[in-house]
């Protein structure tokens, strides 16, 4: 090559190396990233309660592990346990409506009659704890009539909460804390979140006598404990 034409090939060369480099910053700064993997979140919920005893023992071990749950109340359980409402309400933990009386012939008599139900649970636990539940639990699943009442329940600002997994407290009978431990498990693998059925009325002592093992379980397994 003719030395006369060195100096321009030696910029059009510096010049192709800088517009490479900027490119490849800019590449660098627009790619995308790849997210982390979605976390792990378990709920733990309780209906049928307030009880003396077992509820009283849940709430302690959920103080001690310092977790929070959804506590789904029939009212008509309430009186002479006020403080023990009150309580989970202090302690962070939400109320949630389930029924006044657990009765189903009486809760799905009729769409009137289910909301009278509805209305009549949440007024105690607002007269009672001092908070307004948003969070609703159909007894027994909520019948063939499922659809027409949630739509009725989210027109007045409920959410509705299934459940996926279960500790086995109605399903098994007599069954153990161990068994009630294994059922979690086995019942939760694969579900993301985990929102795991539990009961806290006065027959399931055996619920709170599983749940730290429960709550180890799962945290051990990496997950979060979360509330509604």
């Amino acid at each position: 090559m003719h030395k006369k034409y060195l100096p321009l090939t030696l910029v059009l060369v510096a010049l192709l190396a800088l517009l490479a480099a900027t490119g490849y910053r800019a590449m660098t700064r627009t790619a995308p990233t790849i997210g982390l993997a979605a976390e792990k979140q378990i709920y733990l919920t309780f209906d049928d309660g307030p009880s003396t005893v077992v509820t009283g023992q849940i709430l302690d071990t959920l103080k001690a592990e310092n977790v929070k749950a959804t506590f789904f109340i029939v009212s008509d359980r309430v009186k002479g346990r006020e403080d023990t409402l009150r309580r989970a309400a202090r302690e962070g933990h939400t109320l949630g409506v389930h029924s006044a009386n657990h009765v189903y012939t009486q809760i799905y008599a009729s769409e009137e009659a289910f909301l009278h139900d509805v209305e009549e649970c949440a007024s105690v636990i607002e007269r009672v704890a001092g908070v307004k539940p948003n969070v609703y639990r159909f007894p027994g699943g909520g019948g063939q009539n499922r659809g027409a009442y949630a739509d009725l329940l989210k027109q007045r600002g409920y959410r509705v909460v299934a459940w996926n997994a279960v500790c086995g407290d109605e399903e098994i009978p007599r069954a153990s804390a161990e068994t009630l431990l294994r059922e979690s498990v086995d019942t939760a693998r694969g579900k993301q979140p985990v929102v795991l059925l539990m009961h806290d009325s006065a027959a399931h002592r055996e619920t709170a006598a599983a749940l730290p093992e429960i709550i180890a379980y799962f945290k051990g397994q990496g997950y979060v404990f979360c509330k509604y």
